[in-house]
């Protein structure tokens, strides 16, 4: 049975347990669960991160942990009762650990490593503190270092600032909002400004001195020396080096270490150095020779010096290699240093090329005791302490120290009957009282351990040698009583005893008879003669004798006229000994009493650090003296008293006040002088007023805070002594002495007069004087004290008077004094307090301070909220909400409001200043009760003043939640902010609701509520799902989901507005639309309906609720873009309003505009998605291109267009897509006209006038034409832009413009292009985005992309899809799986410009682009069987279907893609496919015929095998397999509806023999002579074929059309004349069979399709060579002649290529394209034809001849194309004879009608007329027009081919309808045999066959466009793209139209559209154009 566990609640999973028994829970090693139930050694509970999934686990796999348990029951929650610092450890552990790992994938490797290294020393110190075997200091310590690394570790990774108290986290509920701030910004200020130290040490390492020279022992000094001030700073550090020049104890490292101590601050300077001065210790000279002498000698050997500044930069120790001087004279050694310090170069030089000394250095920075935890290693391996000459900048009570330094300065010696000058050496002693010499107590330095004696180094010849040289004489005090120095002098001889004879001595006392220590400075010391060290034994002897001829007497001429003197300097430095006489004579003031009145007089003059030596017995003196003679020197000895306690307030002594206070408590006994004291001090306060001059009384005034100390303690000591008597007595000397100050306070003084500045001078120190007065008195009575005293200060003072701030700071110690926490003095001065600060906020005065005081005060509020004191706190609360409320919020008003100062200290002093307000205003508005907001509502009289305080307060809020109010790491104090701002919003909000509804509204504040509720609801630190679990799961158990509980209150607010909901629409409907984009479901459940509820209220109002479509719309473009909202949010939109609206009666609209939002939602998501991603790819482009549409053909929003048709434009230009950017700019530019109105700033485009902006557009899409290398289209913007030119007469920019345009010609003629590949990519299943699911597109591939690039293209952009390996269309089945397919597959395009590519003598270069370019339609063409199939003879039954697909835009466009329209499927029939393939191989002979005979080819080798090809195929019975299957009796019988097409095949095989005959004659002219053989060769076949087709003669209609071939274009298109022939002879127009098949671009489905070839001569600019033609792969299904297989070329003309050479399929259906995604050198040939061929059906080499060239194929590689050039004759239409060259072999041919160019005018974008590019009708039934059959080459229409789209544009692009209003037009039909061919062909519309119904089904999708564009720039007609087309016309004007001419266009236009009508051809009704709405951008 499951029982409750009682107090087994909290455990820590010791084993990972799987969890697979039922129910179980699985665990992970390290989980802290909770525990709910136990059963039988299991336990029930859950994971705490997870407390979800609640299971049942071992018992046995837990240890259970002590917890304290918070609300027991249902919903308890467990806190372990471990360490904060563990509890804190181990979830920022777990937290970094998830990031850590983030790290290593985003490759931050530093980081990574060395958070690395702070987690495991992090949990390496909470093993230790989890042992608990640490001491409390060393447990200290480890917390301290753990929570450093966890502060750091925390900024590193960004995450929150934690507050802390000694170590532990705080709970922000369990101290005042004031307090955390405190904490927060202390941790912050600690983070962000280390307080620098004021103290610094030098380290320093000596390692040796590197020089080849050496051999002898050397001594090195260091000392730290002040070049300004040429002294030393430091006492020196002794090192000895060996004869290697290495330390001589490496053992020891104190011995080569050294620590300089006690820096100051200002020591650190470039003018202070580190001076290093190295002796030798061996012979006299350097260089004498060893046997010489055996006595050392020390001597002067070099000098290095380095400036500390050096070492400022230095972060860790560096090693210095310094160099090494030597003196030029030894003279000038003593100052060596300052020569090279100075760089006086002549007296030094180095002391060797190689010489130096190697040093380590380095800084350290604080106190010695924290370099002793933080430099431990150091401490404890040994380092010496080299101290400062003097005491250091502060100095402590325990510092013990007595040393003396004596300087051996110089000597003045006589040669004594010598030649030459002694050498001298000093010997120095230390002798005691009795005349011994104290051991050990000569010190050359630290460093070493001092000596018995010390020797000076040794000038050479030198009678008047200077030293400098230092020397340390520690001296214990107690023995420094009668001892003295003695200076013995020796002459060292250089000969060879080398003996150091004695010649004089000197001496000096350190202690004079009155106690007083040897003076500072430098000493004249007497010479006496001595010669024998024993006249030196008994030193009673010679200390008779004077020492000094400074204190000689003057009588004593003889000694004072000696030469012979020797020179010193001392310097003590004691904290016991003193040297000042003055001192000594106060402290024996009872043995001299005369001299008592002096001392006193005297004290003020000497140093202080003399008087703090003897701190104590001074102080006894003094209360000695005034308890003995009190009349007579009372004043005197307060004057003094006060000097001293002035003296302890400079910082040098501040640290001494506590010896003051020890004093005070343990060793002063003036039980009387409390009497004396009050008196004196009353005395002086008396006196302010009258008094001349104050500094004496505020010099007393300062020090008032210990002199109350001395009165409290000496009445104590009173007390004590007497019982307590005199009590009243003492009471009224108090109350006397307040009165004296209340009345000196009182007085109003101008703020410059001295007594102000008294009076300010007291009021600093008097709330020092609180905690005195409270030991004798009661918080009440001083509580009394305080208020009367500070109430006298005079009430009016100007703001100038620094009076006032000191006020301030009076209220400040006053507010933080041990008095103000008491709750019985708080209430007595609390409003003493407030008045003040009212005063000051009221003024905006001295705010830093009012804020210091006000979080004071409200601190200790929070401290006392308990049970006992709640009355008491709620009045307080009463009293400040009364008072300061108001102000506080205007406060922060002003201050947010106010421009910060410039400097950086003021700004920081400013942001604090608003930050403590703001914590102040929350600290109180925390402490708010529902009473207290009663009382603050109700004391407003007025309305007014109600709504002024709601304004306000609302208004201070929204500043608070600005990000900038905190740094953006204070997420507590940010969360507390909300909490505070949520309770106070709930209590408002009632006011709001009572106050200002109905008659009483009020618009301003409840827009300022809403407004305030959106923005708490959006600020970044609640939007929880950003954060991590752990703290989320902590936000949310402490304040829950704040966002939630304001939107519910939005909801309720806004239910309660009734009618007055009107004013906020639309207004709210974006910031509202904004809270509900929050991901938080309940919140979006909450807000949603409000919209519903805004659509009713718009609907009541105005009948619809445009507004608010309107305004959802503008706000979820600039909303969705900054990332808000997702798939979810539109469902949950679309459900709840639908299901809210379902009763309404407006609900359809409603439908309408929540069906429209939502697309744009599904639109604006997948574009932001797709911007994610980093290149541009299609997917980018294509989103911009849906998204655009959709904001102009569905929401009609003229700027969102425009502003995505930049964002487009941009992306194709960092996409290199340069012809894409142009069409897209110019749907802007077709936005505009050319006028003058001024158009405002926008996106990028300055403020201009409309003809300014359109100018530079159309600049700029000139230029972009030419970079993508599209000029066709660019020439015709360049003659625009030169019309307009034109008609302002520029005839500058006009020049400039023709140029332009001239330039674009000569790159059309003189550079290649090449020819894209187009594809067709169908997007299948519902992963894909909303703007490419379930459609098919086609694109246009990049240059050189053919199939395969573009597929892993597509793969890649598209990372999840599955390439489909078949070209069916796909079921539903794949429509609807969650999942993304992808159907790729090659298309050939249709082209329109059918004119230009069929006239003759058009070059190569401008035929290739109408190829390619304004492309509408593309096809496909599949191979089948149909019904049984003959073995023999399988073209019987070859079929093909075809797949035309119809684009909504033509490409190139505004993308590289579009959607299909419109697919259409027709079935060609056997016997049509056999006169495509003949008509397409005919028309390949007749182009290289033709390239052959214009000399265009330079080698005839494709004539040569195309022929070889035909002839061979022919006799091997290729055609003999047409006549077989449709000349038979059989078929025709059977297929009488197909005669005229079986006559039509035959026509064409005579035609082609005719054709092969007429080669061969053209090849025997040009034929080589080693190819004479294979010519004659072909001859010989070619009769045979004939003879094997039955042709003895041809027909009179194939001999009356001969073909011709003209020398030059010109002359084609001069003979325009038709020939005209009797129909007898033969059908010589236009032929087509009763079925109707595609002759718009039958040329294209040959086998080498004219654009394939096209593009091959665009890339190589030769036809190929034969053996390049030879190895083309032959296309079973294609030939002409081909004896075994005929396939129609179009099968494979858009089929990927490993269609080629593939078996037929059975029947339509069955075909397979597994791998029709393969590239086609991989593809197996059965890919389109699965079935194998029989080996009897295979054909053989010689019967597939080279008949059966390759077709036009997007997937073949450019070598393996031919490139045709369109003959300039043809065999179905009769022309005149323009050249006989060949009329003797060929009979006499005629040349075709050529159509005269279109007449130039009309503009190429104004006035369009657009054609529809509509399918034609495929079968006869569907045929209603008579029968017309042009041949393969005619022209189809002599007027332009208009490419323009139809302009009302598909459902879903749309995109033109912006710019124009023109309809699409079927303005042509096909006309009988007979009816003026030439003249047909002048007139004939592009759209042969385009149906009325397709018209009209594209014009009703127009949507309303902006304006009716109209153009009448004249123009060449030339075809153009979809927005630039322009229509035909007859009559140009003689020159270009100037602007009076504008109109003539347009009434041309409808002269040749009646023309037309005349004509016979149908006419479309034009629907009017609609007005469009000018851009304003």
């Amino acid at each position: 049975m499951w029982i409750p566990t009682e107090n087994e609640k909290y455990g820590v999973v010791l084993a990972s347990f799987r969890g697979t028994v039922q129910h179980g829970l699985p665990l992970e090693i390290g989980d802290t669960v909770q525990l709910l139930e136990k059963c039988e050694g299991w336990y029930r509970g859950f994971v705490l991160k997870n407390p979800n999934a609640k299971g049942i686990f071992p018992c046995s796999y837990i240890y259970l942990k002590n917890a304290h348990i918070k609300n027991k029951g249902q919903f308890e929650t467990v806190i372990p009762m471990e360490d904060s610092v563990i509890t804190e450890m181990t979830s920022t552990l777990r937290d970094w650990g998830a990031m850590w790992k983030r790290l290593y994938v985003k490759n931050e490797g530093d980081l990574f490593h060395r958070l690395w290294h702070v987690m495991n020393e992090i949990l390496d110190l909470r093993r230790q503190v989890l042992v608990g075997h640490l001491t409390n200091d060393r447990m200290r310590d480890v917390k301290h270092h753990i929570t450093a690394r966890l502060d750091w570790g925390n900024e590193q990774l960004c995450l929150d600032l934690v507050p802390r108290r000694e170590f532990s986290m705080v709970d922000p509920d369990e101290i005042s909002v004031t307090e955390l701030f405190k904490l927060m910004e202390h941790r912050h200020r600690k983070k962000e400004t280390p307080v620098p130290a004021s103290t610094h040490h030098l380290f320093v390492h000596m390692k040796s001195l590197m020089s080849f020279s050496l051999g002898e022992e050397l001594e090195v000094f260091f000392h730290i020396y002040d070049s300004r001030e040429n002294r030393p700073l430091s006492e020196r550090f002794f090192v000895r080096l060996n004869k290697n020049g290495v330390p001589k104890s490496p053992e020891k490292t104190e011995r080569q270490c050294t620590l300089f101590v006690d820096l100051g601050s200002s020591d650190l300077r470039k003018d202070v150095y580190i001076v290093v001065h190295i002796i030798r210790i061996g012979r006299m000279g350097a260089g004498e020779k060893k046997n010489l002498c055996s006595v050392q000698y020390r001597r002067p050997f070099g000098c290095a010096v380095v400036s500390i500044a050096d070492l400022l930069t230095a972060d860790s120790k560096d090693d210095h290699l310094l160099k090494v001087y030597a003196c030029n004279t030894e003279s000038e050694w003593h100052q060596i240093h300052e020569s090279i310090i100075r760089k006086i170069s002549s007296r030094y030089n180095l002391a060797g090329s190689n010489t130096g000394l190697a040093v380590s250095l380095q800084l350290l920075h604080g106190d010695i005791e924290q370099l002793r935890r933080e430099y431990m290693v150091l401490f404890t391996r040994g380092v010496s302490i080299t101290k400062k000459l003097g005491f250091s900048d502060i100095i402590m009570p325990g510092d013990m120290r007595n040393d003396l330094y004596i300087t051996l300065e110089k000597g003045e010696f006589e040669k004594g009957g010598k030649s030459v000058a002694r050498n001298v050496e000093i010997t120095v002693y230390v002798l005691d009282i009795d005349g011994q010499v104290m051991k050990s107590y000569v010190a050359a330095g630290s460093g070493e351990p001092g000596g018995d004696e010390y020797h000076s180094f040794v000038l050479y010849h030198n009678n008047s040698p200077r030293w400098a040289e230092q020397i340390k004489l520690p001296i214990p005090v107690d023995m420094f009583r009668g001892s003295h120095v003695r200076f013995e002098f020796r002459h060292c001889s250089t000969k060879d005893k080398g003996e150091k004879k004695l010649f004089g001595y000197s001496f000096v006392p350190l202690m004079q008879e009155d106690g007083r220590t040897l003076p500072d400075g430098t000493h004249e010391l007497i010479i006496h003669k001595c010669e024998e060290n024993a006249n030196l034994q008994d030193s009673a002897r010679y200390l008779k004798l004077p020492f000094s001829k400074a204190n000689l007497p003057g009588n004593n001429q003889a000694v004072k006229g000696v030469k012979e003197s020797f020179w010193i300097t001392s310097f003590l430095c004691s904290t016991k000994l003193t040297q000042n006489g003055d001192m000594l004579d106060l402290l024996k003031w009872r043995a001299h009493p005369e001299r008592i009145n002096d001392s006193l007089s005297k004290l003020k003059e000497i140093d202080g650090s003399e008087i703090v030596k003897f701190l104590q017995d001074t102080l006894d003196t003094l209360f000695g003296i005034l308890d003995e003679s009190s009349q007579r020197y009372g004043l005197k000895v307060f004057d003094c008293l006060v000097h001293i306690i002035n003296l302890l307030q400079d910082s040098k002594f501040q640290h001494f006040k506590p010896v003051m206070d020890t004093y005070i408590e343990s060793h002063f006994a003036g039980a009387l002088s409390y009497r004396d004291l009050i008196k004196v001090l009353k005395w002086y306060v008396d006196r302010i007023i009258d008094a001349e001059h104050q500094d004496h009384i505020q010099q007393v005034l300062k020090a008032s805070e210990y002199i109350f100390k001395y009165i409290v303690q000496s009445r104590r000591l009173f007390a004590l002594a007497t019982g307590g008597q005199n009590e009243e007595e003492f009471r009224c000397c108090v109350h006397e002495l307040f009165m004296s100050i209340r009345f000196f306070l009182s007085q109003e003084n101008k703020g410059t007069s001295p007594v102000t500045q008294t009076q300010a001078v007291f009021l600093r120190t008097f709330p020092a004087v609180y905690g005195e007065l409270l030991k004798i008195f009661t918080v009440k009575e001083v509580a009394g004290f305080v208020k009367e005293t500070l109430g006298s200060l005079p009430a009016t003072a100007h703001a100038e008077c620094p009076l006032e701030a000191v006020k301030l700071q009076c209220m400040a110690k006053t507010v933080e004094s041990q008095l103000y926490v008491n709750p019985d003095s708080r209430c007595t001065l609390l409003p003493v307090v407030l008045r003040l600060l009212q005063a000051h906020m009221q003024e905006q005065r001295d705010l830093v301070m009012c804020a210091h005081i006000l979080t004071s005060m409200l601190s200790l509020i929070r401290k006392d909220d308990s049970v006992t004191t709640e009355p008491a706190v709620s009045e307080e609360v009463d009293l400040i909400v009364e008072s300061l409320l108001g102000l506080l919020l205007q406060t922060i008003l002003e201050i947010t409001n106010r421009p910060q100062p410039a400097g950086t200290n003021m700004r920081l002093q400013f942001q604090d200043v608003t930050g403590e307000f703001v914590a102040c205003l929350l600290a109180l508005l925390r402490q708010m009760t529902d009473k207290h907001y009663q009382q603050l509502l109700q004391a407003f009289t007025s309305k007014d003043d109600l709504r002024d305080f709601l304004l306000q307060i609302f208004t201070v809020f929204r500043i608070l939640i600005r990000p900038e109010m905190f740094p953006k790491d204070w997420t507590v104090m940010r969360l507390v902010t909300n909490n505070v701002i949520i309770t106070t919003v709930l209590y408002l909000s009632d006011a709001l609701r009572k106050n200002f509804l109905n008659e009483k509204f009020d618009y301003k504040v409840w827009d300022s509520y809403f407004y305030l509720s959106v923005i708490f609801i959006n600020q970044p630190c609640l939007q929880l799902e950003s954060f991590s679990p752990s703290k989320r799961k902590k936000i949310l158990e402490k304040y829950g989901d704040m966002r939630v509980m304001m939107g519910c209150e939005i909801f309720s607010m806004w239910q309660n507005l009734g009618e007055h909901k009107l004013n906020f629409i639309p207004a709210m409907i974006g910031p509202f639309l904004e809270v509900t984009l929050v991901p938080q479901p309940d919140l979006r459940n909450v807000m949603i309906p409000i919209f519903h509820d805004m659509m009713d209220w718009e609907q009541r109002r105005s009948g619809n609720f445009k507004q608010v479509e309107a305004k959802l719309i503008d706000k979820l473009d600039s909303l969705m873009s900054e990332g808000k909202g997702d798939e979810t949010y539109r469902e949950l939109f679309n459900s709840i309003l639908l299901k809210k609206i379902e009763r309404e009666t407006w609900r359809e609209s409603g439908i309408s505009l929540i069906a429209t939002v939502t697309r744009l939602m599904e639109r604006l998501l997948d574009y932001r998605d797709c911007m994610k991603l980093g290149e541009v790819d299609g997917k980018k482009i294509g989103c911009t291109v849906s998204l655009l549409n959709f904001y102009k053909t569905e929401l009609n929003k003229e700027e969102m267009y425009i502003r995505y048709i930049h964002k487009l434009y941009d992306l194709h230009l960092k996409a290199q897509n340069y012809t894409e950017a142009s069409y897209t700019l110019l749907l802007y530019d077709e936005l505009l006209e050319w006028s003058e109105r001024p158009l405002r700033e926008f996106l990028n485009y300055p403020m201009q006038s409309e003809w300014q902006r359109k100018e530079y557009l159309h600049l700029t899409i000139v230029q972009n034409f030419d970079r993508g290398k599209c000029w066709e289209n660019g020439i015709i913007l360049c003659r625009e832009l030169a019309d307009q030119y034109d008609s302002y007469y520029d005839y500058r920019n006009l020049s400039k413009m023709r140029m332009m345009e001239a330039s674009l010609y000569d790159k059309i003629m003189d550079q290649q292009r090449l020819e894209p590949e187009f594809f067709r990519v169908g997007f299948y299943g519902k992963k894909f985005p909303f703007f490419l699911r379930n459609k098919e597109f086609v694109c246009r591939g990049h240059d050189y992309e053919r199939l395969e690039a573009f597929q892993q293209r597509m793969l890649n952009e598209f990372p999840h899809a599955i390439a489909m390996q078949h070209v069916n269309q796909p079921d539903q089945t794949i429509y609807q799986a969650e999942a993304q397919y992808l159907q790729i597959y090659a298309v050939s395009p249709i082209p329109e410009s059918q004119d230009v590519l069929q006239r003759d003598g058009v070059p190569d270069n401008i035929k290739s682009f109408y190829k390619v370019n304004h492309i509408w339609r593309f096809r496909y063409d599949r191979p089948f069987h149909k019904g049984t199939k003959d073995k023999e003879n399988e073209f019987k039954s070859l079929w093909v279907e075809r797949t035309t697909l119809t684009l909504v835009q033509s490409l190139p466009g505004i993308s590289r893609w579009f959607e299909v329209d419109k697919r259409e499927l027709v079935e060609v029939s056997p016997l049509e496919n056999a006169i495509e393939v003949i008509e397409n191989k005919n028309l390949q002979l007749r182009t290289l015929i033709t390239q052959c005979q214009s000399r265009q080819m330079q080698n005839i080798n494709p004539l040569t095998m195309c022929l070889n090809g035909v002839i061979d195929a022919a006799v091997n019975g290729g055609l003999a397999r047409y006549q077989e299957a449709f000349f038979v009796k059989d078929y025709v019988m059977n297929h009488p509806e197909d005669g005229e097409k079986i006559g039509r095949l035959r026509e064409l095989m005579f035609e082609q023999a005719h054709i092969l005959e007429y080669g061969l004659a053209v090849h025997e002219k040009f034929v080589p002579q080693d190819m004479k053989p294979l010519h004659k060769k072909l001859v010989d076949q070619f009769h045979v074929m004939k003879s094997s087709l039955g042709i003895q003669e041809f027909p009179a209609y194939v001999r009356a059309s001969p073909v011709h071939f003209n020398g030059s274009p010109r002359n084609s298109c001069r003979n325009s004349v038709p020939n005209i022939l009797s129909l007898d002879g033969a059908r010589v127009v236009a032929r087509r069979s009763p079925l109707t098949y595609p002759s718009v671009n039958r040329y294209s489905s040959s086998s080498l399709s004219s654009q394939a070839s096209n593009e091959v001569s665009n890339i190589t600019g030769q036809s190929e060579s034969s053996d390049e033609v030879f190895n083309m792969q032959p296309s079973p299904s294609t030939s002409s002649l081909s004896s075994n297989h005929s396939a129609s070329p179009n099968v494979t003309s858009s089929a990927p290529s490993s269609a080629r050479g593939s078996p037929q399929l059975q029947d339509k259906h069955k075909h397979s394209r597994e791998n029709s995604c393969l590239s086609p050198r991989e593809r197996p040939v059965s890919a389109i034809f699965p079935t194998p061929l029989d080996p009897a059906q295979k054909a053989s080499p010689n019967q597939i001849g080279d008949t059966i060239l390759p077709r036009s194929d997007p997937n073949l590689s450019a070598p393996d194309k031919v490139r045709p050039t369109f003959s300039s004759w043809s065999l179905d239409s009769v022309k005149e004879v323009n050249n006989t060259q060949f009329s003797d072999t060929v009979g006499k041919f005629l040349s075709p009608p050529v159509p005269p160019r279109p007449p130039y005018s009309g503009s190429s974008a104004k006035s369009i007329r657009s054609q529809s590019p509509g399918p034609m009708s495929r079968s006869p039934q569907k045929s209603s027009m008579p029968p017309f059959t042009p041949s393969p080459t005619e022209c189809q229409s002599a007027g332009l081919v208009s490419n323009s789209p139809v302009l009302s544009g598909s459902y879903s692009s749309g995109i033109s309808s912006l710019s124009r209003c023109s309809v699409s037009e079927a303005s042509g039909t096909e006309a009988t045999a007979g009816d003026h061919p030439a003249h047909l062909a002048a007139t004939m519309p592009n759209s042969v066959s385009s149906g009325s119904d397709e018209l009209i089904r594209r014009e009703n999708k127009t949507p309303p466009p902006y304006s009716v564009y109209e153009r009448t720039n004249p123009r060449r007609p030339v075809p153009l793209p979809h927005s630039l087309s322009i229509p035909p016309n007859a009559d140009p004007p003689a020159l270009p139209p100037k602007p009076h001419q504008i109109r003539t266009s347009s009434m041309k236009l409808d002269q040749a559209s009646d023309s037309r009508r005349a004509d016979g051809v149908p006419h479309v009704p034009r629907p009017r154009p609609l007005p469009r709405k000018v851009s304003q951008l």
